[in-house]
């Protein structure tokens, strides 16, 4: 990480600016901005996301069925998120809006895996220096190698769960990366009975190592509860899907809205109907949309997704070692929701728990090696695919015309959905702990702990093209300057 420190030009004022570019241990490319005055007390903080992707652009004009291969590469982190999500979206276009079960639990089981390694590589590679060494500690230290020495056996177990993640992916996908394994109205691939056997030689271990991770968070929040309960801490909405029964359900299920006191606000909403419920806002600092709930509107309908969210938005978890440690955590709240920040890390080592458990019970049911694979009807122009993603709820929607030709993209990602919680988390932070004093590299590392407690994807978070000027200069061979176009946050020039 480095910082600068300038005055700022966009105000006469004495106000100095400093930048956090870029934020460190997160996927893709952002920047914090902190305006301070003469007293460095802390005016205004913001999250930029300054790179831009355009899928939901450029994907218009190509054939549907190439798509859940294409929106893969927004990401290398969660390629399987958006492919299952795109997959799901064109299940309604071919006619599919219910597979076989081999196809459904086939591409449930290579979700669980994303979920498993995605945690596992957050939390063990991205997450665990600073929560093992300190915010402040040295920075030499404070990375994935610097837990390998000191806590050998920590290490291991982060590797080899991510490493066990994808093979599941692997085996369901084809590709550990990129894969293809769905396809609009099924799955081109099932599971042999030596590749099932394969995974289930080690599943134990990733069940048993997953619940370890579990136990690790919790001593971190049980032994320092006033900087786990506190930092960053913020009160807020909270929105994801829950399965039919109200059970904590990944690939599938109903929007259901609680608000900052855990009680439920909205329930049961087909992902179909979406629009009705969210609407998104642009702002010209950010690459990135502000969602919020349309009936509170944007300054109090933002909220938070993803596993803080998820696992006190469900009834209960349908694995039995995750169950009881969701209760435990839910009983660390005493009645109420946990807003904190860095609770996501705890939250988020019961859901890798939750997918080892299940990828067992997938493993052991013959569905997954079966051959009816693929469905198929009466074609429509639209569908909508809604998935929890590792990071959160992620929305695919697309319109087809009728030379099966995209004519419509719309992607709402998890880290999109928590853009405004990112930003207050942030205020709160550099209010808390930088406002009045000198600024050190580890009193910035605060910062992009709060950050890094939310698991921001950032590449697959920036489309918002045509919602922000954009400044063109032509230069010659020398340097010189040709000409320049600059286009207005509407789109004129």
């Amino acid at each position: 990480m480095s910082f600068e420190l300038e005055t700022a030009t966009a105000d006469a004022s004495t106000l100095r600016r400093v930048a956090i570019d870029p934020v460190s241990r997160v996927e893709g490319h952002g920047k914090v901005t902190l305006l301070l005055d003469e007293n460095d007390i802390v005016q205004q903080v913001r999250l930029h996301i300054v790179e831009f992707r355009g899928f939901e652009k450029f994907i218009q004009g190509r054939p549907y069925w190439e798509v859940p291969v294409m929106v893969q590469r927004l990401c290398g982190i969660c390629p399987v998120s958006h492919h299952l999500a795109a997959s799901k979206a064109l299940d309604h276009v071919v006619g599919a809006p219910r597979l076989t079960p081999a196809a459904d639990k086939l591409r449930r089981l290579m979700h669980y895996g994303q979920i498993l390694q995605s945690h596992a590589l957050h939390f063990f590679h991205l997450s665990s220096p600073d929560l093992l060494f300190g915010f402040e500690s040295e920075v030499g230290k404070r990375n994935i190698v610097g837990v390998a020495a000191a806590y050998p056996e920590v290490a291991k177990q982060g590797v080899l769960l991510r490493k066990f993640g994808q093979e599941v992916i692997r085996l369901t996908a084809g590709k550990r990366i990129h894969g293809t394994g769905a396809v609009p109205g099924g799955v081109n691939r099932s599971l042999t009975r030596a590749e099932r056997d394969g995974l289930l030689a080690d599943v134990d271990q990733t069940i048993a190592w997953s619940r370890d991770a579990v136990h690790l968070v919790r001593r971190l929040h049980n032994a320092d509860p006033g900087l786990y309960d506190e930092f960053g801490s913020f009160r807020s909405n909270i929105l994801s899907i829950v399965g039919a029964k109200g059970e904590l359900d990944f690939y599938d299920g109903t929007l259901r809205v609680r608000d900052a006191d855990g009680q439920i606000i909205v329930d049961g909403v087909d992902v179909q109907n979406y629009q009705q419920l969210i609407r998104e806002e642009v702002k010209p600092w950010s690459y990135m949309k502000f969602p919020f709930l349309t009936a509170l509107g944007p300054e109090t309908g933002w909220y938070k997704v993803g596993p803080l969210a998820r696992v006190q938005n469900c009834d209960f978890i349908p694995s039995p070692l995750a169950e009881a440690e969701r209760r435990v955590f839910v009983d660390y709240g005493k009645g109420g929701l946990i807003h904190a920040p860095l609770a996501y890390h705890w939250a988020r080592m019961i859901e890798m728990l939750h997918a080892a458990e299940t990828i067992k019970d997938f493993l052991n049911d013959d569905d997954i090696s079966g051959t009816d694979l693929m469905v198929s009807g009466p074609h429509r122009r639209e569908g909508v695919g809604v998935i929890e993603a590792p990071r959160g709820t992620l929305l695919h929607h697309y319109q087809v015309n009728d030379d099966d030709l995209v004519a419509m993209c719309n992607l709402i990602v998890s880290t999109t959905h928590n853009n405004q919680p990112m930003n207050e988390a942030v205020r709160r932070v550099a209010k808390r702990y930088l406002s009045g004093r000198k600024l050190t590299e580890g009193l910035l590392n605060h910062i992009e702990v709060a950050i890094r407690a939310f698991d921001p994807c950032l590449s697959c978070a920036t489309h918002a093209l045509g919602k922000m000027p954009l400044h063109v200069t032509l230069l010659d061979a020398e340097g010189r300057e040709i000409d320049r176009r600059c286009t207005s946050g509407d789109g004129g020039y």
